[in-house]
């Protein structure tokens, strides 16, 4: 019943900032690799009658509520996309950006979202941006290591537009699959591909790299990158948290076939 609750408040809109019990604040010296120093977690103060985040699924719903105030709904088709999707908006940094849905319906949306965008390049690459925060802690990372790009220079594999997707999810999947997903009878096709206007790489928040190695692993988990998308192995997702404090915003870490993915709880 608990849970439900917390669920109802986030859904509504009724959960405000100040009843949050675990948020972040960033000092104008840190950086993410040190970030002992960078995130500070206090408790918040607590409204009359408001229910203090207790399982994962609340924590995690209390995390995403200044990113994403409307929450889907159970057992839509959105509320499926955020499930598999949906890390990403346990982000602290202020500086990130997210679109206020989980879903694109067409490239003019994908476009209006991505102009209000802070973009920065990554280094050494052919035409590959990501939002400003992200493309830094990705370029101190692979400063630290030698990270490839999965095609090993392109766009593609960073921020997409929402023809990019769409052709991507017509290569893996046939016209009767998208319904599927709607009807949440297939849930498997998510980790080969996001449906059209789901990806993470419309948020420019994402990026497919070749990782063979705990080294580089290590470099990334330090400037705020993980995997989040079960059996996507290439895809890596900034979060801008450090390892250590993704349990504390409700992310369930889950291993598969020895990868460390960091999924939603819903």
């Amino acid at each position: 019943m608990t849970a439900f609750i917390v669920f109802a408040l986030v859904a509504s809109n009724q959960l405000h900032h100040s009843q949050l019990v675990t948020n972040t604040q960033q000092f104008p010296e840190c950086t993410i690799a040190d970030s002992t120093s960078c995130y500070h977690f206090y408790t918040a103060p607590i409204q009359p009658n408001s229910t203090i985040p207790q399982t994962e699924q609340e924590r995690f719903l209390s995390a995403i509520a200044k990113n994403l105030t409307t929450i889907p709904q159970p057992g839509t088709y959105e509320y499926i996309l955020l499930r598999a999707y949906g890390a990403a908006f346990v982000d602290q940094d202020p500086t990130v950006k997210f679109p206020t849905t989980v879903l694109f319906n067409n490239e003019q949306e994908t476009q209006g979202f991505q102009t209000t965008l802070i973009m920065d390049k990554v280094n050494n690459t052919n035409n590959c941006y990501l939002q400003k925060s992200a493309a830094t802690a990705l370029n101190k990372a692979r400063s630290l290591q030698n990270i490839p790009l999965k095609s090993g220079y392109g766009a593609s594999d960073c921020t997409r537009n929402f023809a990019t997707n769409l052709r991507f999810w017509q290569k893996y999947a046939n016209r009767y699959t998208l319904d599927k997903v709607r009807q949440g009878k297939e849930t498997a096709i998510l980790g080969v591909v996001a449906p059209p206007g789901a990806s993470q790489h419309l948020w420019g928040l994402a990026i497919d790299l070749r990782v063979s190695n705990s080294q580089q692993r290590q470099a990334l988990y330090e400037n705020g990158w993980f995997q989040t998308v079960e059996n996507d192995v290439p895809h890596w997702t900034y979060l801008g948290v450090s390892e250590a404090n993704l349990q504390n915003l409700g992310l369930k870490n889950k291993i598969v076939r020895g990868i460390t993915y960091w999924v939603t709880p819903i």
